[in-house]
This record gives C-alpha cells, structure tokens and sequence, in this order.
C-alpha cells in the first residue's frame, strides 16, 4: 500500500503542473492533455508487459527501481526546459508507474486468501489513490514554496520508500522467481477473452470520464478565477472520494456481489456528475468528491474480475485492468480538451456523463455467477 502510494503521489503531483505548463509554453487545453495522454499511454501500455515479467520472473527489484525511477522523472519535469521535455519526462516517468503497478497487485495478491480478495485488493487499491489525491496538496505546496524546481524537493522521498520496499519484499520473501512456481502451472488454463473484453470496455469508458474530472480540474477553475488553493483542494478531495468509495465497493462487492456493484454504482454516479458539470463553485466540494466516491467503488471489484479471468496470471490481469483498460483515459484526453476548447469545460463534463452511462451498460454483460467455470466468483 505504501508503494503504490508513493507511485500514484507522482502521478497526483503531474496535473497541478499543468497550469504552469499551459502559462510557460502557452498551451492550448488540448497541448495538455497530450501531457496526461503521453504519462498515462505510457504506464497503461506497458502494464502487461511488466505483469508478464511479474509472473514469469519475480517482481522483486523491478518493483524497487520502478518507484525509484519514477520519482527521478517526476522530480526533474518541473524544471523541463521546453514542451517536448516535457512530453519526453512524461512519458518515462510513466513507464516507471506502469512497472510498479502490475508488480505491488501481484505481491498484494499473494498474501491474501481468495475469498478476501475484493476487500483485499480494495485496500491495496486505496492506497495508490490515496497518494494520488495527496499528490495535489503537495504539488501546490512545494510549487508555492521553491516554484517549479518544487518538483526536486519531493524526489527524495520516492527514493527512500524504494529503499524500505526492498527490505519489506526480503523480510516477506515476496517478489521472487520461486514465489511464482504455484503460479507457473496455472499458466497453462485458458484465457476467458470474451468476459475479459467486457471488464476492458467497462474500465476504458469509465476511466475516460474519471481521468477527464481529474486531470481539467486545475484548468477549469482556473479559467473561472480561482486560485491554486481552491482548486488543489478541490482535487485532493476528489481523488480522496475516490479512495474511500474503492474500499467501499470492494467490501460491498464481497457481500452483494461484483456485477450488481458495478452497474449500480456506475449508474448513481451520473446526477453528481452531471450537477458538477452544471455547477461549478463552492458546491463543487461536495458534487466532485460524490461522483468519484460512488464511480470508484468499482475500481477492485474489475481488477479482482480480470484476475479469474486470466488464471494464473495475476500480473498480466493486473496489467490489463491497470493498463490496457486505463489506457482510454488517457486517449479521450485530448478530445476531452478539444471539446472544452470548443464548447467549455461544463459542456465537456457533462458530455462524460455519456461514457458513464455506456459503461454501465456494458457492464451488465459480465457473466454473473456460474458453478464450475471461470466466472464462478464473478456474480
């Protein structure tokens, strides 16, 4: 958990920036979210290749130099010297969160029984978006502070988890070759594609419309006149939601079931959306923080569905889920910006209510509980 929080806090820190970046280099909306398109295609793309390196080889050192790696490329984008710097950063930096990401769910994944595993998971999960909603506050606070070499005073700390990571794996005997031997048979059973493609589409859907609240906050109410504390405020109470709705889902999922959560919280999630959309202000406090409170309580419940339906391939489904499926997030950026360059940020929001609503229907395709088949944890 500690991990993956250091990992997401980078991440949490990049949006804050981009203010600076849009004002620097005198971007367009849509020049950002090539910015969060090049951090996010990046750790999303190469999330199963890195899963596959977990489960064939140990996530050991590549989980230890990953956190490490990312907090070097984070710490050093604040002081790029021109847009394509940039981008370049961005994208390293993301390959740095795509390798830790399927490493930390592997190794969470191997300490818990598995019918613990959606609430399991869920606090596993909350740790990362508990760092990438404090990643804002501390972003704002180190920019105010030293400007935008800020970025350098916090890459230390990456440096240090990375360093007491390692001795926690050694101590647990977790990440190594031989932790995956029970794993490697397993490898053998098939894939179920058609029920993992419709757990993909559910997260790309919702995680387009998740990662455009999240990262056109800062731009948005800074066109509207608010200042960095009111929005970075904002965001960290957002992303906070989020963290509280994922350990929520996981424990509700456990006791009512993973296909009846998702659907019913993404199609709740829509009126706080659509209301923030219409809406933004003072009021924004608590519509932001509700939509991603209720979109986010699905968040385990489509890792732990990946995980049975890749048996044996913790890492690959993490990597998928984690990945692949986050991946739209970071594509529908730019359209997002594109679409509040042309018609305003409201109008682009509540377009991302469409999405929501797609993905809930979608997700009512996911095979629901069947004995004796790979979908039967998955009701």
């Amino acid at each position: 958990m500690l991990g993956h929080f250091t990992v997401d806090m980078y991440g949490g820190i990049l949006p804050i920036m981009y203010p600076t970046f849009s004002d620097l280099f005198d971007l367009s909306n849509q020049a950002v979210g090539y910015i969060a398109l090049a951090f996010t295609a990046a750790a999303s793309l190469s999330q199963p290749l890195f899963g596959y390196v977990a489960d064939r080889w140990g996530s050991r050192y590549l989980a230890v130099g990953s956190m490490a790696w990312s907090a070097i490329m984070v710490g050093c984008i604040g002081v790029a010297p021109a847009f394509p710097a940039v981008i370049v950063l961005a994208v390293l930096a993301g390959l740095g969160s795509g390798a830790y990401h399927p490493q930390g769910a592997s190794n969470a994944a191997a300490v818990v029984q598995d019918e613990n595993r959606n609430s399991a998971l869920a606090f596993y999960t909350i740790g990362g978006t508990t760092g990438y909603a404090l990643g804002p506050i501390i972003g704002v606070t180190a920019l105010y502070f030293f400007g935008r070499a800020g970025t350098l005073v916090v890459l230390p700390f990456g440096v240090i988890i990375a360093i007491g990571l390692l001795r926690q794996f050694k101590r647990l005997n977790l990440g190594l070759p031989s932790a995956q031997d029970a794993a490697a048979g397993a490898m053998q059973r098939s894939i179920a594609w058609a029920p993992l493609g419709v757990v993909v589409l559910v997260v790309m859907l919702r995680n387009w419309a998740h990662s455009s609240v999240v990262s056109f906050v800062p731009l948005w109410f800074d066109d509207l006149g608010y200042s960095p504390g009111f929005y970075s405020v904002l965001q960290t109470l957002i992303l906070g939601a989020g963290a509280v709705g994922t350990l929520t889902g996981g424990m509700l999922a456990d006791r009512f079931g993973q296909r009846r959560l998702l659907v019913t919280s993404l199609l709740c999630s829509i009126p706080p959306l659509l209301i923030f959309a219409a809406t933004p202000g003072p009021a924004s406090f608590v519509l932001g923080p509700l939509f991603t409170f209720i979109a986010d309580m699905s968040l385990s419940v489509t890792l732990v569905l990946a995980q049975r339906f890749m048996p044996g391939r913790v890492g690959m489904a993490s990597g998928f889920i984690l990945g692949i499926g986050f991946v739209t997030g970071g594509i529908g950026l730019p359209i997002t910006g594109a679409l509040a360059d042309s018609y305003g940020f409201s109008e682009a929001m509540i377009a991302m209510s469409v999405l929501v609503l797609l993905a809930a229907l979608v997700g009512t395709r996911i095979p629901g509980r069947t004995t004796g088949t790979v979908g039967e944890a998955t009701g």
